[in-house]
């Protein structure tokens, strides 16, 4: 298939569907519950919404929305120190839009914005250099984010400002990794997840290798998925397919864009840039061993955390907020607390409603709010009867 048309056609969606249909009596099911899969890649969760696909599913297959929006998982320590640093009054800050309403235990980027501070919205690291370039008498300071997919373009950035001389540039790294995340999920005493659908552009970077553990260490087959409808279909078709017949493998639906070693190139300009720190915090599961990189001492001129004073204090989450639980399989978005009312794209209080990609949002956004909050209310009923009663 060569055109983005294919990938959204209706009768190649219908086999499909029959396809999975015709593996429910073939697949070993724990007291009949529905099978988990885990879609990892916030772009997955948005296709999934947008296109109706979690509505069509069988009552057998349940998708639990992973935490791959890497703006979604910023804790508010870290937006606060994005702030504190954009208020410098020698500072250009540079970000990519969809960061820029995360909330701060204070304030959000486009208040501080609004505040008076110098923000800027690009679209590449690059664009955030060539500012730096044209404004030798401010440091500008570009916000770094994102998994293993944005991290090549970054480092690239770096080394480009290293052999230009360019010294009023600088990071505030807040990039984070993959593998460490899944298995933080895996290793969950709550873990409920069946199979995984492995993020497609993570996978273009690292390849297909690093996923392997998820098979060969947890039993949980895993498949490196596309972004269009008939993507997410197959892939869940492979997972299932794999459930049935007893086997759990790395399997690569998205092989027109994912080579099985992935970037050579990238992966270089990566491990040249960054390295693993000890741990970093995720907003909505805590911290996480080795689930973040810094800037290797070689490079300590660029990083903006040497550089600058910047706070770094730990923030909890709002306790009513329930992200944790979400991200984990334990409950749905919906049946959070706060979800539609307290807690909205406009207004967000936790990690998953602040990006279009979130799941909270998706399920805001394209779902069927009042019968959902009509869900969420007749649960409570349920629960509270059920007290009751005993």
């Amino acid at each position: 298939m060569k055109y983005v048309d294919e990938f959204r056609d209706p009768i190649k969606a219908k086999a499909l569907f029959n396809e999975i249909h015709a593996l429910k009596d073939k697949i070993k099911r724990v007291d009949n519950k529905p099978l988990q899969l885990m879609e990892f890649c916030g772009g997955h969760t948005h296709t999934i919404f947008r296109y109706g696909i979690e509505q069509m599913l069988p009552d057998w297959i349940e998708l639990v929305h992973g935490p791959g929006c890497p703006v979604c998982v910023l804790p508010m320590g870290r937006v606060d120190d994005c702030v504190t640093l954009a208020e410098r009054p020698d500072v250009i800050f540079t970000t990519f839009g969809d960061a820029m309403r995360v909330p701060g235990s204070k304030k959000s980027l486009l208040q501080a914005k609004a505040d008076g501070a110098d923000i800027r919205m690009v679209y590449s690291p690059l664009d955030a250099l060539e500012l730096a370039r044209k404004n030798l008498d401010r440091q500008v300071i570009f916000f770094a984010l994102g998994f293993e997919t944005t991290m090549p373009s970054t480092a690239l950035t770096v080394l480009q400002a290293e052999s230009e001389g360019i010294e009023n540039f600088s990071l505030f790294c807040n990039h984070i990794t993959t593998v460490p995340t899944i298995k933080a999920i895996l290793d969950s005493p709550d873990m409920q997840i069946d199979g995984f659908l492995a993020p497609g552009h993570v996978s273009m970077v690292v390849g297909e290798k690093p996923f392997e553990f998820v098979a060969e260490t947890y039993d949980k087959p895993i498949v490196v998925t596309g972004f269009e409808p008939l993507d997410i279909l197959q892939s869940i078709w492979m997972v299932l397919k794999q459930l049935a017949e007893n086997r759990c493998e790395v399997e690569n639906q998205y092989a027109r864009i994912v080579a099985a070693t992935g970037n050579p190139p990238g992966l270089d300009a990566i491990s040249k840039v960054f390295e693993l720190r000890e741990f970093f915090e995720w907003r909505g599961l805590g911290s996480i061993d080795h689930s973040g990189v810094k800037m290797r001492e070689h490079f300590s001129g660029f990083d903006a955390e040497r550089k600058f004073s910047v706070p770094n204090i730990k923030i909890a989450d709002p306790k009513s907020c329930q992200c944790g639980e979400v991200l984990k399989g334990v409950i749905r978005p919906w049946e959070c607390k706060v979800f539609g009312s307290s807690c909205t794209p406009e207004i967000p209080m936790g990690a998953l409603m602040v990006s279009t990609e979130g799941a909270c949002a998706a399920y805001y956004n394209f779902g069927n709010l009042p019968e959902l909050l009509a869900k969420r209310k007749q649960k409570k009923l349920n629960n509270d009867t059920e007290e009751s009663a005993a």
